[in-house]
């Protein structure tokens, strides 16, 4: 298919053109009718499928033109930076209408956002949270809503937004066209959708939880964390290859960490982003990165999802995520737009249970590789050999009840 087979109109083909989409994607060919014709629909597509497109182009088909001043669409996201994105690639696909868009998310004062939405607009891209508070501050009318999407479903309810979803489908229209997104599809994804979706039609790209086609899984055994930090010093003093590079970890200590290391050594430009950043210093921050003034953005899964940044040469799982849905979002940063990409992940030996639940889910095994002759394998210090053993301990526990635990069966022995 071509963008002129949707029978877009003139201003939303030369915006196309102007974005430098080339032909439709799967998630495209298949949702963009659907939508335009009236149908609620589910759409289950990994990250880097072209999905907000999916949805924007037929919404802002139906929308037209600017009319009256309260909104007509509501783009539900989970975080401030997918707020971000949405909205800028709604005012690059509406420059040549005269839609209204107004974003709003949390983290800092309303003012400028109540003062947009009393201008008038269309189209309102937001977070759960600041649309409810505005709703309740009466400062926004959500009687002319017509559309409602979820973007991002699962991210929504794994940050439990539940409670404010119900909370809006309550005070918005009850008859309106309902578009649900997600990357994966769990259960608690289908209870949702099944609450507020009538008879959808369900698109399915790829199974749930499947890695891009595109990226290059590698897994390393590690004895260390110290090992890990050396191991991303080798890499990157290859500024050639590893040109843009997402580091994730799990916890914001890890990352400012790993951050300090990175700056230390030179080989940024770096930046950190975690919830503990100001909300301006994590836009800065992912801003530069997708114009390529930053070479590594260090981050927590914060932002897995919400960063459409393409040419990212490589993301490197310094710690493996405990949330197994995340492995494919933070992997899913490279390998974007048809671009090829390298996923690197460093386990040490209490994180192997995790890597088994996530080869699980996505169904395929991560091709383990040797590390590096130059990588300094590093002494485990005594604390985190012990920190190793609790957590091993600990895992199989849980898959075991009866369990007792290494030191309960060393002290039996005695």
């Amino acid at each position: 298919m071509n963008w002129l087979d949707f029978k877009l109109n003139k201003q939303l083909l030369d915006a196309v053109v102007d974005a430098g989409f080339a032909n439709p994607t799967e998630v495209q060919e298949k949702c963009i009718p659907l939508i335009i014709g009236g149908q609620q629909v589910i759409g289950i597509a990994q990250t880097g499928t072209g999905k907000t497109a999916a949805y924007l182009l037929p919404v802002l088909m139906k929308a037209k033109f600017a009319q009256g001043t309260d909104p007509r669409v509501l783009i539900l996201v989970p975080t401030k930076e997918l707020v971000v994105q949405v909205a800028a690639q709604v005012a690059a696909l509406s420059k040549y209408t005269d839609l209204r868009t107004v974003h709003l998310y949390g983290g800092v004062g309303p003012k400028t956002q109540i003062d947009n939405i009393k201008a008038g607009v269309d189209i309102v891209v937001a977070t759960p949270g600041r649309f409810l508070e505005l709703y309740q501050r009466n400062e926004l009318a959500p009687k002319q809503i017509k559309t409602l999407v979820l973007d991002e479903a699962d991210r929504m309810l794994d940050m439990g937004f539940m409670p404010q979803l119900r909370r809006i489908f309550e005070v918005i229209p009850s008859k309106r066209q309902n578009l649900l997104f997600s990357a994966t599809f769990p259960q608690r994804v289908e209870r949702l959708s099944q609450e507020f979706l009538e008879f959808p039609v369900r698109v399915e790209i790829t199974p749930p939880a499947t890695v891009p086609a595109k990226v290059e899984q590698e897994l390393y055994w590690v004895p260390n964390s110290r090992t890990k930090i050396n191991f991303l010093e080798f890499v990157l003093q290859d500024k050639e290859v590893f040109n843009r590079v997402m580091v994730f970890a799990r916890t914001k200590d890890a990352a400012n960490d790993i951050f300090k290391f990175i700056e230390r050594k030179g080989y940024g430009p770096a930046k950190v982003v975690h919830s503990n950043k100001g909300q301006n210093s994590r836009i800065n921050a992912v801003t530069e990165f997708k114009e390529g003034k930053l070479r590594v953005l260090v981050s927590t899964d914060v932002a897995s999802r919400g960063i459409d940044v393409t040419n990212v040469s490589h993301v490197i799982n310094f710690d493996v995520p405990i949330v197994y849905e995340d492995y494919v979002h933070r992997i899913g940063r490279t390998g974007r737009a048809f671009q090829s990409g390298k996923a690197i992940t460093l386990v040490t030996d209490s994180e192997k249970y995790h890597i088994d639940k996530i080869e699980k889910i996505i169904r395929e095994k991560i091709p383990i590789k040797k590390l590096p002759d130059q990588v300094l394998i590093a002494e485990t210090p005594r604390e985190e050999l012990q920190d190793m053993a609790r957590e091993i301990d600990r895992q199989k526990r849980y898959e075991d009840p009866e369990f007792k635990g290494a030191f309960h069966e060393k002290k039996r022995n005695l």
